[in-house]
């Protein structure tokens, strides 16, 4: 655990060092900022103060930065030769896609830590629903986790970050959005299997303040898969 704990406070620090944590802060913040305030109406309409619409367009900011957080973590170090280079110490695979997965998710806790302000404006002008309120953060820190694990397996199979970002993005657009539309548009046993794949609709699941194991275990199997995929294209990577 402290290997795994090393690597992840070297990841954070490298965000920062090169200002690349500080531009996806800014524009995650400003991004989601500028849209939750812009259709702030939306959130008196149910008679009691609520963040839906940030959780909303939070999950959709998450969706093009996480990429862009994960593509140069195995990617940039393979290029460079610094992964080969770290794998000859006593670090295992496994270690590796650990720690920059929770290196990653350090970074995503601390932008989702920067929005608090909007919690605290929002509560101090109306009568905030706090349940839901704690269930769209987790939701947003569970929609986390699901993407960086994507991330995190598609910079460990290319040497472009580039392609890494638009690997990540592929993969996460039948999460986000076609196994809904597909849901939508059939019915029976088929329309229901499309549903269970729908990270939208688990994600508004629990953002509405309703906690599902099922919904649990959802972002919980994509996260161990994509982790697990991540350490299999390294290793065999590593061997080759």
């Amino acid at each position: 655990m402290h290997t795994i704990w090393t690597i992840a406070k070297r990841e954070l620090a490298t965000f920062f060092d090169s200002l690349i944590a500080y531009i996806i802060l800014v524009l995650f913040l400003g991004f989601s900022g500028f849209f939750t305030w812009l259709y702030g109406n939306d959130i008196f309409l149910v008679g009691q103060a609520n963040l839906r619409v940030f959780f909303n367009i939070a999950s959709w900011s998450l969706f093009f930065f996480i990429p862009a957080i994960t593509m140069k973590m195995l990617a940039e170090e393979r290029k460079t030769g610094t992964l080969e280079l770290l794998l000859t110490k006593s670090v295992s695979d496994r270690q590796v896609i650990l720690g920059k997965f929770l290196g990653s998710i350090l970074l995503v806790c601390i932008a989702l830590a920067a929005t608090l302000p909007y919690v605290i404006t929002v509560s101090n002008i109306g009568n905030l629903d706090n349940g839901g309120t704690i269930c769209g953060y987790l939701g947003l820190l569970l929609l986390s986790t699901a993407y960086t694990a994507i991330g995190i397996f598609a910079s460990s199979i290319t040497t472009n970050q580039i392609v890494a970002f638009m690997t990540a993005l592929f993969i996460g657009l039948f999460f986000h959005i076609i196994f809904g539309v597909l849901a939508h548009n059939f019915t029976g046993s088929l329309g229901q299997f499309f549903d269970t794949l729908d990270l939208q609709s688990h994600f508004e699941s629990i953002s509405r303040g309703v906690l599902d194991s099922k919904d649990l275990v959802y972002f919980l199997s994509i996260t161990l898969l994509g982790l697990y995929l991540g350490e299999w294209s390294l290793s065999k990577r590593h061997i080759s």
